[in-house]
């Protein structure tokens, strides 16, 4: 029933700013869990030409959830260094068979 009501809501809907789309969502949103959104942009680019190809990343509000540990391999006399520069870990060849093991 709440899905059809939405349906004849937003059905064929073009939204050209994006503060009509959140308020539609906001109204829209009746589940009782944290629902997700997926969007569809048109960017009226031509992927053949280098010029118009879009290459780019998205940072992430939380991240990814992972945790990040930086590896520095290294000889003796530039330890200090990597360690002021922020490396979590430092080594040399037996950092390299530490890993491969």
């Amino acid at each position: 029933r709440r899905h059809k009501e939405n349906l004849t809501r937003t059905k064929n809907k073009i939204y050209s700013n994006i503060e009509e789309a959140i308020e539609a969502l906001k109204e829209t949103a009746t589940a009782k869990f944290v629902e997700s959104v997926e969007l569809h942009a048109n960017l009226n680019i031509d992927p053949k030409y280098a010029d118009q190809q879009l290459r780019t990343t998205v940072t992430l509000p939380n991240g990814v959830g992972k945790q990040t540990t930086i590896a520095v391999l290294t000889n003796e006399e530039n330890f200090e260094e990597a360690t002021s520069s922020g490396a979590d870990i430092i080594g040399n060849d037996e950092l390299i068979e530490n890993i491969t093991n």
